[in-house]
C-alpha cells in the first residue's frame, strides 16, 4: 500500500519535523510513504487563499488514488475502524491512498467535493502541522493493528 499525504504548508517547528521523520521511518516497512507540500497562501482574502491552495492540492492528486480529506465535516472513527478502512481500500483494488491536510483556514469546497471520503479526527481544531504528526501516527497505528502487533494497546 502506498500512502501519500498532501499538506498545505511546511513544517516550521523542529519537534514536529522530528516526529514526522520518526513516523515516516517506522512506516517504511509497511509501504511507500510520500509527503507532498503545497504552498500556503497567506493573503488578505481567506476565501481566495483557500481556493488557491485548493488548486495547488488538486494538481498534486494522482489519478486512481483513493483520496481522503481531513476536515471537520468528515466522519469520526476509532483507530480500529481507521485500520479497517485502510485494509478495505487495499482490498478494493486501490494501490494508493492520498490524505489531504488543509492549511490554517481549511480546505476549499472544490477539494472537499473531489474526494472519495472525508474523515474528522476530532471536533477540535488542530494546527495543520500537528495534524500531520497525528495522521502519520494513526496510519502507523493502523498498520500495527492490521499486522496484529501490540503497539495500539
Amino acid at each position: 500500500m502506498n500512502i501519500n499525504i498532501i499538506a498545505v504548508g511546511g513544517i516550521k517547528e523542529i519537534f514536529y519535523e522530528n516526529a514526522c521523520k520518526e513516523y515516516l521511518k517506522r512506516l517504511s516497512r509497511f509501504g511507500k510513504m510520500s509527503v507532498i507540500e503545497v504552498d500556503e497562501v497567506q493573503g488578505k482574502n481567506s476565501v481566495q487563499d483557500i481556493q488557491r491552495e485548493g488548486m495547488g492540492i488538486l494538481k498534486k492528486i494522482n489519478k486512481g488514488d483513493y483520496v481522503v480529506a481531513l476536515c471537520i465535516e468528515g466522519a469520526q472513527q476509532s483507530s480500529e475502524q481507521f485500520a479497517e478502512f485502510m485494509q478495505q481500500t487495499a482490498l478494493n483494488g486501490y494501490g494508493s491512498i492520498t490524505f489531504i491536510i488543509g492549511g490554517s483556514d481549511g480546505l476549499s469546497n472544490e477539494v472537499k467535493n473531489s474526494v472519495s471520503k472525508k474523515i474528522s479526527f476530532s471536533k477540535m481544531t488542530f494546527p495543520h502541522q500537528l495534524m500531520r504528526v497525528i495522521l502519520l501516527e494513526q496510519i502507523y497505528r493502523g498498520f500495527k493493528i492490521l499486522s496484529g502487533e501490540s503497539y495500539h494497546k
